[in-house]
């Protein structure tokens, strides 16, 4: 039987999927007061603004991308920060709350296809089966009530908004990939920053009206805590664990937006509903039990990010300048030497080897 590792970066991944998975029930009764896009803004801009007096309090050092990382920031946040939360207020307009959160497991599974069959990581059946039991949840979800009937459109276009918003955020997980080395809360203030601004100024020129002063609190507070936070954790696991299995991990998001839908909202637990949720936990149970261990080599690597010495990583035993006393953490620019040997291991920025 296969058990749970305390692997780096699977505590960090949970509870940003509580935090993201929460979003969903609570943002549904704000888009009686105000329209999608404006909803959205309201919560980019509460993530980005909050990271940022999160960071000017906390005196957190400048942040200086590398040559060729800022394309793959600005690209994530057009695609996850304006595009993603758009279409997924649409969708959230004109559905249940807890098929929206149990749907939107869809982005797992298109950010590990993305990973695997453009941005070549590894994968293996176990996951691989995963993926088709939460791509089966989520098509009992999206398939209409009375197919051919009145209803059948209505029923299947927010869905696909729901999934467009998914698409658009495995496009981001895979470019914040990128620049997961970078500060993390530099990253998700950056995402909150731009993609509020943008999203609002849309929300403008459509015509949105903007909401009541309790509404724009609420929202910002919401948006704080389930988009900038849980993106921080987000981007801390993407080091550790790579994409598609960060995505895997952040798949119980929607299960717990869901149990909020019935728990807050009153929403009904429907046969559908429970067997489509059935499937997606069966799909995240495989990928949790995954346990990946094999020969490999690290050829020589040079790059910058934060690191301890002494905590019984292989990969961090080079020498300085000046004594660094162990398990203190500093970032600077340092050079792997090649180094073969066994152990396991997630696809994370020190195991991008081929097989």
């Amino acid at each position: 039987m296969r058990r749970l590792r305390p692997e780096p970066g699977v505590a960090a991944v949970l509870l940003a999927a509580l935090l993201f998975g929460a979003a969903t029930p609570l943002a549904k009764p704000m888009l009686a007061q105000t329209s999608p896009w404006m909803l959205a803004a309201l919560l980019y801009l509460g993530s980005g603004l909050g990271l940022w007096c999160w960071r000017r309090l906390s005196r957190a050092p400048a942040v200086q991308l590398a040559p060729g990382e800022g394309r793959w920031l600005l690209a994530a946040i057009v695609s996850g920060g304006v595009l993603g939360p758009a279409l997924l207020m649409l969708g959230l307009s004109r559905m249940p709350a807890s098929s929206a959160s149990l749907l939107l497991n869809l982005e797992g599974v298109l950010t590990a296809l993305l990973a695997w069959f453009v941005f070549k990581e590894n994968f293996d059946r176990r996951i691989a089966l995963g993926m088709l039991a939460i791509v089966a949840g989520g098509l009992l979800i999206a398939w209409p009530a009375q197919p051919g009937g009145p209803t059948a459109e209505l029923s299947v276009l927010p869905a696909l908004a729901v999934v467009g918003a998914c698409a658009a955020w495995a496009l981001d997980n895979n470019l914040t990939r990128k620049v997961a080395l970078n500060d993390a809360g530099f990253i998700a203030m950056s995402k909150g920053l731009a993609a509020g601004s943008t999203n609002l100024l849309l929300a403008l020129l459509a015509g949105a009206d903007w909401p009541a002063p309790g509404t724009v609190t609420a929202a910002a507070l919401l948006g704080f805590a389930s988009y900038g936070l849980s993106l921080v954790l987000f981007v801390l696991g993407l080091r550790h664990l790579g994409t598609a299995r960060t995505g895997a991990y952040f798949s119980l998001a929607p299960f717990i937006g869901a149990l909020l839908s019935v728990l807050l909202l009153g929403e009904p637990m429907t046969a559908t509903l429970a067997l489509a949720a059935a499937l997606m936990a069966l799909g995240v149970a495989l990928h949790l039990s995954e346990r990946h261990v094999h020969a490999h080599r690290h050829e020589p690597l040079e790059h910058s990010h934060s690191h301890v010495h002494g905590a019984g990583d292989p990969h961090h035993e080079h020498a300085h300048a000046e004594p660094v006393p162990p398990g203190t953490r500093h970032c600077h620019w340092h050079r792997h030497a090649p180094l073969e040997h066994s152990h396991a291991h997630f696809p994370d920025a020190h195991h991008r080897h081929g097989h």
